[in-house]
């Protein structure tokens, strides 16, 4: 699961990697957060006869999902993931697993290991081997108030992490292979039974972790330097005696995993 994740590539990488055109330019995003706009792939509308257009788009969406019948989102909890194993039986998440795929593009993400005894964590920074972007599996919904007003939302499936990083969390976004992309995205031909062997658990190395600072769980701390590698954090075991790598938990941290 990743609570923040960067797009630092640059227009002209998304429109090559994912086979999109017009993508606006904009600046790097290091710190990426629930509830800020985020860039999404969609299939593009039917163009005109003739059109040289690719048939995606990339667009901006809320990361955070809100299913077509809630009626106020104040009252909703906010959906920034969708686990992969459940996400086609589960009321928020079928209609768009069934109709509304979509791919997040992301240079990679941070996740957050604990350490029990002490409730304190260590960020890692998870990306490709290579720095190529990568493509996660997603759902996107649009809300319409009952002014009209619409929002665009989407959120980012996951699946059980590979074991070179289950030491740091137990989940991982769905990272979809770029030969992948149409099935994952055409609606119409493929069911979600159909595309279901896309949503398992990534092939270690397919993403490598770097630890970094903890600069990373403030939201507004958003620089190059939050990708800068430290020495990993070393806390003190349960009966304090040697001390041990901090290990996964579900305690207090500044930034909570959101997977």
């Amino acid at each position: 699961m990743c609570g923040r994740f960067a797009l630092i590539h640059t227009k002209e990488d998304i429109e090559r990697f994912f086979a999109v055109a017009g993508v606006e330019a904009f600046p790097p995003r290091y710190n990426i957060a629930p509830t800020q706009p985020v860039l999404v792939v969609t299939v593009a509308p039917d163009r005109p006869e003739g059109s040289n257009l690719p048939g995606r788009d990339a667009v901006l969406m809320r990361w955070g999902l809100l299913p077509s019948w809630v009626k106020d989102p104040r009252d909703f909890p906010l959906l920034i993931n969708a686990r992969s194993e459940t996400a086609a039986t589960k009321n928020s998440f079928r209609a768009a697993m069934r109709h509304r795929r979509c791919i997040i593009p992301a240079s990679g993400f941070y996740e957050w290991k604990r350490d029990r005894p002490s409730r304190r964590s260590q960020a890692y920074w998870i990306h490709t081997p290579g720095g190529a972007p990568v493509g996660f599996a997603g759902l996107h919904e649009t809300w319409i108030g009952r002014d009209g007003s619409e929002i665009d939302t989407c959120a980012i499936l996951t699946t059980a992490a590979p074991a070179d990083l289950a030491h740091i969390h137990d989940r991982v976004p769905v990272p979809l292979a770029p030969e992948d992309y149409a099935r994952w995205l055409d609606c119409r031909t493929y069911a979600p039974a159909d595309v279901a062997d896309l949503l398992a658990t990534p092939q270690q190395g397919v993403f490598e972790a770097v630890a970094v600072s903890d600069r990373v769980n403030k939201v507004a701390n958003s620089g190059p330097d939050l990708l800068e590698p430290v020495d990993p954090k070393v806390f003190a075991s349960a009966d304090g005696d040697k001390p041990v790598a901090n290990g996964d938990d579900d305690g207090d941290d500044e930034q909570p995993s959101l997977f």
